[in-house]
């Protein structure tokens, strides 16, 4: 299944993009589903393109409705409400999207889930969601603990306890998760104002950090030339908007402003502004590479800028985070017995952009031998 998930700064026309890509798959013959959390409001789409609307409100149902009576059992002296009385907690409409777009990966009977994701930092919050989800299960619920609830399971079978409970929620959402596809393509849509080129880098290392390229970057709502110093003046702006983008070496398509936003089908198709026939290959894994008397790790970050990173180590793992993103990223065995000695940012604001963290041995956590050989190897003795 082909995940093309749909997203650019509020008024940009990602929405409508989203629309368009779902509708040209569907007339190029594929099974298409079109998630998004407004009805669009193209008449007669829905007839042509299945559409699904997704609300906080029913996932929370969902999921409340699926654990209430087990935390009943556990608490009974708390009054829990219904699920039809529960409140969504912030946040809950990206565990919406991203429920629903299990759900249809489960299903298998798509070839095209089209996400229209909204806002940029709402669709960096859904993309980082999975890894996020992981993250803090790997803290509150770690191996060891997971083995010692087996054992008392066993030894206390028939009466379960509420860190039971807390762990089988637990590998419900991780089972969940396990269906999520974890490649989507990641399409930006931009507006022709000043906020395309900043939006275009932060939508570029946010993505990036989480694993995900741009597939493609759409300047919409472009206005075509007119008489007027009004009109010279908005094709001035838009033809230094489009000059910054090109200057970053990101591809860039354009998308024309129709006289009048697509009300219909017909119209809809004629804007032209689908995005299925573009698509990005997988960006470089984060690796390390020796440098000198030490190690290099290279960590891909499209579009980021110098002084936009932050880095901080914690234990046996190096936290990154740009664009309002945080990921955390295993050291392996090597790095692991190695301290941080600096990073630097290449290339920045490119497509090739990269964070090369440096590493060293840790003298505390290498054998004497391996040192002494190390310090050789710094010296130069053969």
């Amino acid at each position: 299944m082909r995940t093309v998930l749909v997203t650019g700064p509020g008024g940009a026309g990602s929405s409508t993009v989203a629309a368009a890509t779902a509708l040209a798959a569907t007339e190029a013959g594929l099974r298409v589903r079109l998630l998004t959390t407004a009805a669009p409001v193209v008449a007669g789409l829905a007839d042509r393109v299945p559409v699904e609307v997704v609300t906080p409100g029913g996932a929370v149902e969902a999921a409340w409705a699926g654990h209430v009576d087990r935390l009943a059992e556990l608490l009974p002296v708390l009054d829990l409400p219904p699920a039809s009385s529960v409140v969504p907690v912030p946040g809950a409409g990206e565990v919406a999207l991203l429920v629903a777009l299990g759900r249809v990966a489960e299903a298998g009977d798509v070839d095209v889930v089209v996400v229209d994701a909204g806002p940029l930092d709402r669709a960096l919050q859904l993309l980082g969601l999975p890894a996020a989800v992981r993250w803090w299960s790997a803290q509150l619920a770690p191996t060891r603990l997971r083995v010692l609830a087996s054992v008392r399971a066993v030894a206390t079978r028939g009466r379960p306890g509420a860190a039971d409970a807390a762990l089988a929620a637990v590998e419900a959402v991780e089972a969940l998760l396990d269906l999520v596809p974890a490649d989507p393509e990641v399409h930006l849509v931009l507006p022709p104002d000043p906020r395309a080129e900043p939006a275009l880098r932060r939508a570029a290392a946010g993505a990036g950090l989480l694993g995900c390229p741009l597939a493609s970057v759409t300047l919409a709502r472009v206005l075509p030339a007119a008489a007027g110093p009004w009109a010279r003046g908005r094709a001035a702006q838009q033809e230094e908007v489009g000059a910054a983008l090109r200057a970053t070496g990101f591809a860039v398509a354009e998308v024309a402003e129709a006289p009048r936003s697509p009300s219909d089908v017909p119209a809809l198709t004629a804007l032209g502004a689908g995005v299925l026939a573009t698509s990005a290959g997988p960006l470089p894994v984060a690796a390390s590479r020796r440098e000198g008397t030490g190690w290099v790790l290279d960590v891909p970050l499209p579009g980021a800028g110098r002084g936009e990173v932050e880095l901080t180590r914690w234990v046996d793992e190096l936290v990154v985070g740009v664009a309002g993103v945080r990921r955390s990223l295993p050291l392996d065995s090597l790095l692991r017995r190695c301290a941080v000695t600096s990073a630097s940012v290449r290339d920045p604001g490119t497509p090739g952009t990269v964070l090369a963290v440096r590493f060293t041995a840790d003298p505390a956590q290498w054998p004497a031998d391996l040192l002494a050989a190390e310090g050789a190897r710094a010296a130069g003795v053969p």
